[in-house]
């Protein structure tokens, strides 16, 4: 059973910056494939990126490319969305995800297909 906690959200500006942090317990985090959603008020959840269990392939939606990073640290066991000039349609609850694989391409955008989910952090992006 893996535990997921996301913690770094807050209320910020148009333009700003945020880093979300999801730290994993429980497992051998090498072996999740990792991934981040958001959900805002009576919306689906929706993908926004994902990485591969070694880092070394990233996925993201379209609206997030080239402002968000995904990232992980093996080592820490902790997954990390920087978020770049913020928009108020990024105003959202943000999740993170971990899916279990042996392979190390794998990565996914449906939310179906992930083993564990955390709590969610709330992310308000508003002037």
């Amino acid at each position: 059973q893996v535990q997921l906690v996301e913690s770094g959200g807050g209320l910020v500006q148009p333009g700003d910056s945020l880093r979300l942090s999801c730290a994993a317990s429980g497992g051998t985090f090498s072996n999740y494939a990792m991934g981040w959603f958001r959900q805002a008020p009576g919306k689906e959840r929706d993908f926004v990126a994902a990485i591969t269990t070694s880092g070394l392939s990233r996925f993201y939606t379209d609206s997030v490319k080239g402002r968000f990073t995904i990232s992980r640290d093996n080592a820490k066991n902790t997954v990390y969305l920087q978020m770049n000039s913020l928009k108020p349609e990024d105003t959202a609850n943000y999740y993170c995800a971990a899916r279990r694989t042996i392979y190390s391409t794998v990565y996914s955008r449906d939310y179906g297909e992930y083993d564990y989910w955390g709590q969610g952090t709330q992310v308000t992006v508003s002037s």
